[in-house]
C-alpha cells in the first residue's frame, strides 16, 4: 500500500463514521432493541411545497447541464431577503453571498481561503468534530477558545451551538469583532442551527454586529431550518473578499449545483415559514421532556436539537450502550472539555425519544 500524501495524513478520525460504526456494532449484539439518540440527523424533512418544487424543476429538460457555478441569483436575493427580513441584516446578493453544497463544506473553504500553512485557528472546545478537519486540511494548528487574548490567525464561532445547545452570552459577537479587528485575524461564525431557539429567545446573526463583516462570514445552512439536510444547499455570507475567495475556489471543486436543488431552494426562501416554527417547536417541546427526564442532573438546551449534559460519575457513555442499550455522543469526542459529558438529540421521532429518556431514567436511578 502507497504512503498517502501529508494532506491525507493529517486528517483526524471522521468522528460521526466513528460514532455510527460503533453503534451499528452495538445494535448486532443480543437484547431490546438499541435507541439511537446519538446523532443529530433531522427527522422531520421539508415541507411539501418544497418537495413539489424540486420534483417539478427536475422534469423540465432544461435542468439537467451545468448550473451557474456561482449559484443562481434569484437563491442568492432569496437568501438576501430572508436575512433582512428575520434577522436584521442588509446583503448585496451580487457580492456577499456565496453558494454552497452544504455549509460543512464551507467550514473547509473558510480555513484554505483564510490561513496559511503552520497559521493558528482558535475553535470552540467543546465543538463541532469537523473543525478539526478544516485546521488539519489547511495545514494549520488549532487552539481552543480561552478568551480573547489569544494570538491566532482565524477563530470558528458556533451559536447555538453544537453541542453544548448555548446560544451566543451577551456581547461576544462585538468581543469578537474587536479581537479580529486587533488581531488582523479572520472570523468564520457557523449559524446552523440559526432559527432552532428556545423559551422566547431571538436568533441573533453575528453579520448583525457592527463591524462583522468587515472581519468574517456567517454560514447559514438549509439543513436545520427547513429539513433539508439530504440535499446539500447552504450559504457563506458577509466580508465580499471572502466571499469572493470561496467562490473562485469553488470554480475550481466543482461544477455548480444541481439546478432543482437551487430552485427548491427558492421555494423554501420565499414560500410560506409557517413549516420553520412548526420545526422549532417539536424540538422545543421534547426538550422540555428531555429535561425533565434529567431532574437535577446539569444540563443545557437554549438551541438546536441536542441536550448537553454531565454525566454522572457512576454512568459513563459505554455504559448505557451496552448496559441499557441507549447510544448518545460521548462530550470527550467534541473536544477536550467535554469529557464527562454526553450530548443527547431530539431530532428523532417522539416514541424513540420517550424510549431512551426511560433508559436515561433507568441509567441514573
Amino acid at each position: 500500500m502507497r504512503e498517502p500524501p501529508e494532506g491525507i495524513r493529517r486528517l483526524p478520525e471522521q468522528y460521526f463514521t466513528a460514532l455510527l460504526a460503533r453503534v451499528a456494532a452495538a445494535a448486532t449484539a443480543e437484547g431490546e432493541p438499541l435507541i439511537d439518540l446519538g446523532r443529530g440527523n433531522p427527522e422531520i424533512g421539508p415541507p411539501e411545497h418544497v418537495v413539489r418544487a424540486l420534483t417539478e424543476a427536475a422534469s423540465r429538460p432544461d435542468v439537467h447541464g451545468y448550473a451557474p457555478f456561482a449559484g443562481l441569483a434569484v437563491l442568492k436575493e432569496a437568501v438576501a431577503v430572508r436575512y433582512r427580513d428575520v434577522y436584521g441584516v442588509e446583503l448585496d446578493p451580487t457580492r456577499e453571498i456565496a453558494v454552497l453544497p452544504g455549509t460543512k463544506t464551507g467550514l473547509i473553504e473558510f480555513a484554505l481561503c483564510t490561513v496559511e500553512s503552520r497559521g493558528t485557528i482558535v475553535l470552540p472546545d467543546p465543538g463541532y468534530p469537523d473543525y478539526f478537519s478544516a485546521v488539519a486540511l489547511a495545514g494549520a494548528t488549532h487552539a481552543p477558545f480561552s478568551g480573547f487574548d489569544v494570538r491566532a490567525d482565524a477563530m470558528y464561532l458556533n451559536f447555538p451551538s453544537n453541542p453544548t445547545a448555548a446560544t451566543v452570552p451577551t456581547g461576544l459577537f462585538e468581543e469578537a469583532v474587536r479581537w479580529a479587528e486587533l488581531s488582523e485575524a479572520w472570523i468564520l461564525h457557523d449559524f446552523a442551527y440559526a432559527d432552532l431557539v428556545f423559551d422566547g429567545r431571538r436568533p441573533h446573526s453575528f453579520l448583525a454586529v457592527e463591524g462583522a463583516r468587515k472581519v468574517g462570514i456567517e454560514l447559514f445552512s438549509m439543513s436545520k431550518s427547513y429539513g433539508m439536510a439530504g440535499w446539500r444547499l447552504g450559504f457563506a455570507l458577509g466580508n465580499a473578499e471572502l466571499v469572493h475567495r470561496i467562490e473562485v475556489l469553488q470554480d475550481h471543486l466543482f461544477a455548480g449545483i444541481f439546478r432543482p436543488v437551487q430552485e427548491a431552494g427558492v421555494a423554501a426562501l420565499t414560500g410560506p415559514q409557517d413549516s420553520v416554527e412548526k420545526r422549532r417547536a417539536t424540538y422545543e417541546r421534547r426538550r422540555a421532556r428531555a429535561l425533565a427526564a434529567l431532574g437535577e442532573i446539569e444540563a443545557c438546551s437554549e438551541g438546536t436539537f441536542f441536550v448537553w449534559f454531565r454525566l454522572p460519575t457512576e454512568v459513563t457513555v459505554e455504559s448505557l450502550l451496552v448496559e441499557h442499550r441507549l447510544a448518545v455522543a460521548p462530550g470527550e469526542g467534541f473536544g477536550a472539555r467535554g469529557e464527562g459529558w454526553a450530548r443527547l438529540s431530539l431530532a428523532v421521532s417522539d416514541e424513540t425519544l420517550d424510549l431512551g429518556l426511560e433508559r436515561l431514567r433507568a441509567a441514573f436511578a
